[in-house]
Parts: structure tokens; C-alpha cells; sequence
């Protein structure tokens, strides 16, 4: 009784393994709908006046280009006006605002803190206290230094605000450095599965789990009620600014045919210090809202089991890994012929998802799809590509490891195929090591050239997997909620 309750305990840890592969493929299946199902028949030509809040701390290289771009937009120039919240910059700033005040008087201005380094929120607060202290806006968009906006992104974004009900819309985030570096064409890649498609299913179940903190619109309504402020008091800002809008009986809409330009970090440094920012936001807002998950009494949306099983499928992503490294490694003392079935079903569900997944972006964004291909294809990392080709055709693995013998026992097996059988058993985990192993050698002078190929033999999924461990141990040692700011270049450039 004993060994068959845990051995149920171990396939109950490889099927949660599956979870975030199950919901993956959920979230493009509604795409289908989004089609049929979507906010644009309550939309229309609608022009507010809108406040354009920047966030800026020594941002001279990049606010150029993104002043430009934003007076470029096909907006009435008479209803826009900008704001660079200026936290007490040391460089430029203060000069090239000049510049720009005298050559669009009226659009452009200039709030300067004296004394800052509080970080985004703060910085954004400063500025909202005083534009919100005159009647003029009736919208404000809040926006990154470095993102630039096609001509057409603000107007599309503000169709939706024709709908009262709508407090929020948020736009498609895309990666646009110029030239762009492996990094970048991950990112790139990730940004078609985690807005393009992501958000465009959560339109279709009527919930939104976080604006985009690079380009969010709010009504005046919206801003008042959800306290005329950004939350300051978690590394999520943007994310408890989503959560209130809607738990305040507003829609948070994503339109992604409003189109901006971000420069992402073009290293794993950079990468891991904005992601893991955002792992212990997400962290913040689970402990924050703890009453909220599977209470529809408290939101019919946001309370669903949809919601909780997207949000956690996400967020626990590294534990189930984990848990199905168990799973698996455990039963192949118990029962080795039960761990095979399973590890092959695992992988083969993985060969779906990956192929549906990998085709469906080229639908949903074939511009960025094509440009970023390759990084689709080695997102998974190379160890987990070969595994899925293996695992694909019928008697491969069988006949490499096994030499096509049924084994019933894992101590009939020779030592090489045990440890082979083992490895891949446990690579769903160690690919979280080896990925953790990129990020600490990229930091070695002469072994840095090391770090692109092992971040290709580990993957980029597993990557994001180890930030959001790292997240339960900085959060779980109460690390400082350090804004980590990520460098800009000014190299981003709107794609054509």
C-alpha cells in the first residue's frame, strides 16, 4: 500500500509537470475566438486629451527619438501633451527638455524632482499629483523613456475609452533594438507567445493580467478611482494598477494592433535583473490578493479558475519542473517501465504544444516570427530540441538507449543508458542550473564567450524559469525592493 501511494505521489508530480504545457496550449486555442470575440464593435473614433506621463532618470540617449516619435503620431497635437518626469537627473536632461519646449511649445513639459532615486513608481506618482491637480486631461498615458509608438498606436488605443465601461487599454510590446543580439531575438520571440497571443486569449475571458507597464492608457475616472496613484509599495506596479481597475468594476482591454517599440536587455545580466523584478512583483500580488484566487464573489474574472490556473501555471512554473524531475527520477527505482511511459508522454505533449505554438506565431505575428525563427525554434534550449525530435518518432529512444530490449527493471540496463535515462529524467531541473550557469559565466572575463552557447544548451525558457526561483529566494529572504534599472542604448528603432 505503502509503495503504490507513492508511486501515485510521483505521477501526480510529472502530470503537474504538464500543467503549464496544458495551459500554454489553452491560451492559443481561444485565440480562434478572438476573432469572433473582442471589444471592437464598442469602439470608434475617439480623441480625449491625453497626458503622456515619461519616467525618466538620466535618459537623454533615448528621450529624443521617443519626443519625436510621440509628436509624430497621427493625433490631434492640440489634444497631447507630454510630461518627462525628470527624477533629478545628473545627465543632459534638463538641457535637451529645453530644446524641446521651445520647439513644441504647449506639447511638451518638463517636471523635474529634486531630489530622487525612489524608483518608477514614485517618479510616476510625483508627476501624476501635479497634472492631475489641473482639469485638463481626460486620459493619461504611462509610458516607458526608451518605447517609441507607431503613428497610429495612441488612436487605437483610445478607440476603446468610447466604451465607459473600459477603465485601462494597453498595447502590443515590441522588442526593437537596432541591431539586435540572440538575446533580443528571444525576447522577440517571447513577446508574440506572451502578449500577441497571451493577452489577446485574456481579452477572450474577459480579464487582464497586467498593462503593460511601457504602454498603459487610463481614463481620468479610472486614475481617481484607483486612488489618483501607482502602487509603491511592491516591485509590481503595474500589475496592482491592473488588478484594481478591474476589481473596481472596470475593463482592462489589450488591442494588439496598437503597436510600440521597446530596446530590451541584449544580455542575460540585464535580462535577469528585469525579470526578477518582475517574478517578485508577481510573488507580491499572489501574497496581496491571496482572497481573490478561485473567489468569484470577489470578481467574476479575475476569480475564475481560468485566471488562477493561467497566473500559477506561470508563476510555479519552476517547482512543477522540478516536481516532474522527481517524479520521474524516483519511478525509475520503482517502477522503470511506468517512468518510460511517462517521460515519453511528457516530451510528446511537449512536441505538440511546441509545434502548435511555434506555427501559430507566425499567424498571430509573421513580421516578428520571421524575424525571430530561429530563436523560436532553440527556445526550449538544444538538449530539450533533441529530446523532442527523439521523442517524436516512434521506437527512437528505444532503440538508442535501450538497444530495442524491454527492460522491466531498471537494474537489467547497463550503466551508460542508466545515467542517459537519468539525465534526461532530471534535465527539466537542470536545464535551470545550466541556464543559472550562463548568467554567472557571462560575468567571468574569459570564459564570457562561453555563455551564449550554454545559454543555447539550456534554453531560454529554462532561463526564465531560474529568475522566478531566484524570486522565491529573495522574496523568502526579504531582499530589498531594489529598482533595478535596465541600461538604454537608445537603439531601438519602429521595425518595418
Amino acid at each position: 500500500m505503502i509503495y503504490s501511494g507513492v508511486n501515485m505521489l510521483m505521477v501526480a508530480f510529472v502530470f503537474l509537470g504538464c500543467v503549464p504545457l496544458v495551459i500554454s496550449l489553452y491560451q492559443f486555442l481561444l485565440i480562434g475566438l478572438h476573432s469572433f470575440k473582442n471589444h471592437y464593435p464598442l469602439t470608434g473614433c475617439h480623441f480625449p486629451q491625453v497626458s503622456i506621463l515619461v519616467p525618466a532618470w538620466n535618459e537623454v540617449n533615448v528621450l529624443d527619438s521617443t519626443i519625436e516619435s510621440l509628436m509624430d503620431m497621427s493625433y490631434p497635437k492640440e489634444k497631447l501633451r507630454i510630461y518627462i518626469i525628470d527624477d533629478a537627473s545628473t545627465d543632459s536632461t534638463p538641457d535637451l527638455m529645453k530644446k524641446k519646449m521651445t520647439k513644441y511649445p504647449g506639447n511638451v513639459f518638463h517636471i523635474r524632482r529634486h531630489k530622487g532615486g525612489e524608483g518608477k513608481a514614485h517618479t510616476l506618482n510625483h508627476g501624476i499629483n501635479e497634472v492631475l491637480n489641473e482639469s485638463w486631461s481626460e486620459a493619461f498615458l504611462i509610458m516607458d523613456a526608451d518605447v517609441l509608438f507607431e503613428k497610429n498606436a495612441l488612436r487605437k488605443m483610445t478607440r476603446h475609452l468610447r466604451d465607459p465601461d473600459v477603465g485601462a487599454v494597453t498595447a502590443y510590446i515590441k522588442e526593437g533594438s537596432r541591431p539586435g543580439s540572440l538575446m533580443t531575438s528571444f525576447i522577440d520571440f517571447e513577446y508574440i507567445t506572451a502578449q500577441a497571443a497571451s493577452r489577446r486569449a485574456q481579452n477572450i475571458l474577459a480579464f487582464m493580467a497586467c498593462l503593460a507597464g511601457g504602454a498603459q492608457l487610463h481614463t481620468r475616472e479610472n486614475l481617481l478611482a484607483i486612488g489618483g496613484r501607482i502602487d509603491t509599495s511592491s516591485l509590481a506596479e503595474d500589475t496592482f494598477t491592473t488588478f484594481k481597475t478591474q476589481l473596481n468594476g472596470r475593463k482592462a482591454i489589450f488591442d494588439g494592433n496598437a503597436i510600440v517599440w521597446a530596446e530590451e536587455p541584449d544580455n542575460i545580466d540585464g535580462l535577469w535583473k528585469q525579470r526578477l523584478r518582475w517574478a517578485r512583483g508577481n510573488l507580491q500580488i499572489t501574497k496581496q490578493y491571496s482572497h481573490l484566487w478561485l473567489n468569484k464573489k470577489m470578481h467574476p474574472h479575475l476569480g475564475s479558475i481560468s485566471f488562477s490556473f493561467i497566473w500559477f501555471s506561470i508563476l510555479l512554473m519552476p517547482i512543477f519542473m522540478i516536481l516532474a524531475s522527481i517524479g520521474l527520477a524516483s519511478l525509475f527505482f520503482l517502477d522503470f517501465p511506468l517512468s518510460w511511459k511517462l517521460f515519453k508522454m511528457f516530451w510528446i505533449l511537449n512536441v505538440v504544444v511546441y509545434v502548435f505554438v511555434t506555427l501559430f506565431s507566425f499567424l498571430i505575428d509573421p513580421i516578428s516570427a520571421r524575424q525571430s525563427w530561429l530563436a523560436g525554434i532553440v527556445f526550449p534550449g538544444l538538449i530539450s530540441l533533441c529530446i523532442i525530435i527523439l521523442s517524436y518518432i516512434p521506437g527512437l529512444l528505444e532503440y538508442l538507449i535501450l538497444d530495442n530490449e524491454k527492460h522491466l527493471n531498471w537494474k537489467t540496463l547497463d550503466l551508460t543508458p542508466m545515467v542517459i535515462i537519468l539525465l534526461m529524467y532530471l534535465w527539466l531541473s537542470l536545464s535551470m542550473v545550466a541556464a543559472f550557469g550562463a548568467k554567472v559565466i557571462e560575468k567571468v572575463k574569459h570564459l564570457k564567450w562561453l555563455s551564449k552557447p550554454m545559454l543555447l544548451i539550456s534554453g531560454y525558457g529554462p532561463l526564465l524559469c531560474a529568475i522566478t526561483f531566484n524570486s522565491y529566494i529573495s522574496e523568502l529572504r526579504g531582499k530589498e525592493m531594489k529598482w533595478d534599472k535596465t541600461e538604454k542604448t537608445g537603439k531601438v528603432q519602429i521595425k518595418s
